[in-house]
This record gives structure tokens, sequence and C-alpha cells, in this order.
């Protein structure tokens, strides 16, 4: 979805034009904000989604992602002068806003404050929180950009609380912009400053913003797993051997929504040095959501923050695996992060599973592959937490063999009696001509 708006800003007398982009697993802003002579003086692209951790009324605790923020609106974001601060002010939801604020020196401006407020007591994002009330995160970023530049960073910027993580990406922004017209000059982030290749776009994108996950395997926000789950060692290299095959599921309420059970092992490249990782089921903690369109599985560990597998139905009758985002740290203490929303692996038909024996590669990017072992999945149409009669891949799929290998059987059977048989002609022929 496409649409433009020109809003008031009340108090201000400014106009505030904005696009906004609806995406299934990401939302996407644009912002031009104008003065009052019309003239460009804040603008920012940029998206963003919040993963909070919540206490429920049965003492347990569980996990929302939100990421459709539906139709936002953007009242009090204001230009800022050489007196007064820049701002960007959205709404979103039954009580949720976010706020940035800039502050102006003489040759740089500055991302100074964020800030973050929700509600839990919207019953549809929040089902059988403890409490209901709004609670605001606030988040000190300082960060001095040249007055002048536009602050560009494509990669995975996060700003952490107990219980809220906020992520942002695809960032472009510039406070108190000169003469109305956008600078060509970056101002880019260290992630995208020190990136040896294309820097990741999307971090952890969730389909929806109501999910619950069985509280018994949900990480909390800061990627640690909970109790049930909780890792005990970092994910080693390992360069030979077949993973150990885990079992994952998620839950949407007391019913289970996905299905899947494999034995993964990541091939990572990074700053030019190769590794393999097994991926140990016993230390991974799992959680996820289930909705009509689309379902996610995401996987974490001490050294993972977050391994995503998220599915989508096409043509109203099959599924696949549609996107895949990684975020984790290496051996070397950096962090190695891809993520591919244009993927299509693991097609079935809806309301079976997708099954693969045989080892598989998902191929997620140049750096970051994934090899499967023993893969059975299944996103959808899941009853009793059972699995559905499989879709083998071709891999496993021998049938094949056996139509080609009795017709070469035959053939070479026909082969033989014609060759048989003019033989024997040849030898008719050659004894009556003796006669």
């Amino acid at each position: 979805m496409v649409c433009f708006r020109l809003t008031p800003v009340p108090g201000s007398g400014l106009v505030l034009l904005f696009l906004v982009l609806g995406a299934v697993s990401s939302y996407a802003l644009e912002l031009n904000l104008t003065d009052s002579e019309k003239a460009l003086c804040l603008y920012a692209k940029w998206q963003m989604n919040f993963t909070i951790r919540y206490k429920t009324t049965n003492e347990t605790y569980k996990t929302v992602t939100i990421s459709d923020l539906g139709t936002p609106t953007y009242n009090g974001s204001v230009c800022g002068d050489n007196q007064h601060g820049s701002r960007i002010a959205v709404q979103f939801g039954p009580g949720f806003s976010w706020t940035v604020n800039f502050t102006k020196e003489v040759s740089a401006y500055s991302i100074d404050t964020i800030s973050f407020s929700y509600n839990t007591g919207d019953n549809a994002t929040f089902p059988d929180a403890e409490k209901k009330e709004i609670k605001t995160i606030d988040g000190h970023v300082a960060l001095k950009i040249p007055l002048n530049d536009i602050f560009r960073c494509n990669s995975l910027s996060t700003l952490e609380n107990k219980d809220v993580v906020q992520h942002y990406w695809d960032v472009h922004v510039q406070a108190f912009v000169q003469n109305g017209t956008l600078s060509t000059n970056e101002y880019l982030c260290e992630k995208d400053n020190t990136s040896t290749t294309a820097a990741p776009i999307v971090p952890s994108t969730v389909p929806s913003s109501t999910t619950t996950p069985s509280s018994t395997t949900t990480p909390s926000p800061t990627t640690t797993p909970s109790p049930t789950t909780t890792p005990s060692a970092t994910a080693t290299p390992s360069p030979k051997g077949k993973p150990d095959v885990g079992s994952y599921w998620v839950k949407n309420g007391s019913d289970t929504c996905l299905l899947a059970t494999m034995g993964l092992q990541l091939n990572i490249t990074h700053d030019k040095v190769a590794s393999v990782i097994n991926i140990n089921p016993n230390a991974t903690g799992f959680s996820g959501s289930c909705h009509p369109q689309t379902a996610l599985l995401r996987l974490n560990s001490s050294s993972i923050k977050y391994l995503d597998f998220v599915f989508a139905v096409k043509n109203e009758n099959r599924f696949y695996l549609k996107e895949v985002n990684i975020s984790m740290s290496l051996a070397n203490g950096s962090v190695f992060s891809v993520a591919n929303n244009n993927l299509s692996y693991w097609d079935a038909p809806l309301g079976s599973s997708y099954m693969c024996n045989k080892e598989q590669t998902v191929s997620v990017s140049g750096a970051f592959q994934i090899n499967t072992f023993d893969l059975r999945v299944q996103p959808f149409n899941v009853k009793e937490a059972k699995y559905s009669t499989a879709q083998e891949c071709s891999l496993d799929d021998d049938t094949i063999l056996i139509p080609i290998l009795v017709g070469a059987g035959l053939s070479g059977l026909i082969i033989v009696i014609v060759i048989a048989y003019l033989i024997g002609r040849r030898k008719s022929y050659a004894g009556y001509q003796t006669l």
C-alpha cells in the first residue's frame, strides 16, 4: 500500500508530507517535514520494529513483536531551529508512540534521545497482561553528525532495555536541512562504514504485532532464552560431522501452530574467514508466531541473537520459506548480520508438511548458507500437534529412478532380442546361399 497525506501539525503552522510503505514483515516510513515557507527542514526514512516482553496474569512471560504500525500519525513533529531542537513524533495504535529528538550545534547536529511508549492495556497486542498501563522507555543516543550531512545506516541497530528491544534499519535522516535542500553528503554509521560486504538491510522481522508463543520457550528481548531452554555454551565451529536434530514448535494460545524438526549447520564467511557452526538444539531457545498468511520460527542461543525462518502462503494453496534473518556474535567478537526476504525454499501444499532427509542447502547470501539435515516443517494447518502427510524434496524422491531403470532394462532387452534375431536371419540366409 502506498498513500500520500498532507496533515497540519497542531500549533506549529508546519505542513507534514509523509509516505508510508506497507509490507508483510516490516514497515517503512518516509517523512518530509516543511516549514511555513514550504521549505524542507527535516527528512527521515527508516524501518523499525519493537520486541516487548511482558508479565501475564498467570505469572509467566510472553513476548510480542510489533512490526505493523497500521496508519501512524505524526503530531508533534517539529523542524526546530538554533534555539529549539527538532523532533520526529510518531503515534500508532491505542497508546503507542515513538519520538526521536535532535539538537543543533554550530557545525553539527545530534540524534539525542529516543523514547518509546507502549500500552499493555491493549488486549489485542498484550493478551493476559498482568498490568494495564502505558510504559515509556527512554534511550540516550548522542550520535553527532556534521551539519548538512545526511545520516545513513542500512545495517541493523538496536536499543535494548530490560523488557524492550528496538530495531532500526534502512535509516536515512537529516535534521536542520539547510536552504530547504537535502544534502548529497552521507555520514555513515560505523557498521556501514566498516562493512566489507553488502550491509544487511532487514533485521528480524515478525509478521504481526500479536504473537503468543509458549511461555516456556520464549526468549527475553535481550535474546536470553527462557529458563527451560537456557543455553549452556556458545555454538562452536564444527567443520565435520552432522549436526544434532532438534524439534521446535510454536503455539498460538494452547494450540500448536508450527512444527519443525531439523539439524542445522551454518556456513559463514566474515572478513574473508570461513567457519562452519553446528546448532546444538539442547542449547537453543525458540519462539515465534502464526498468522493466516505468514508464520515465524525464531531460534536463539548465547551466541545467536536471532535466527529467523519466515514462511508465507502463495497462490492461496501452497507455503514456502520466504525469509531468513540472522544476527550472531562470532568467535572473534564481531557481529554477523544477514537478511534475505526474497527466498523460495521448502515449497509444499497447504495442509501438508515439507520433508527432506538428505542434506539440503539454503543460500541466504554469498556470505551465509544453511545446511539442513533430516528436515521436516509444517508452518500452517497443524492439527493435534502432529505433522500432516509430507511432500518430499527431490533429493529424497528416488521413485523417478524406478521407471528410468525399468525403461533402461527393457530397452537393453529389446536390443538383445533384435540383435539375436538379425544374427539368426543372417545365418539362415547364409545357409540358403550355400545350398
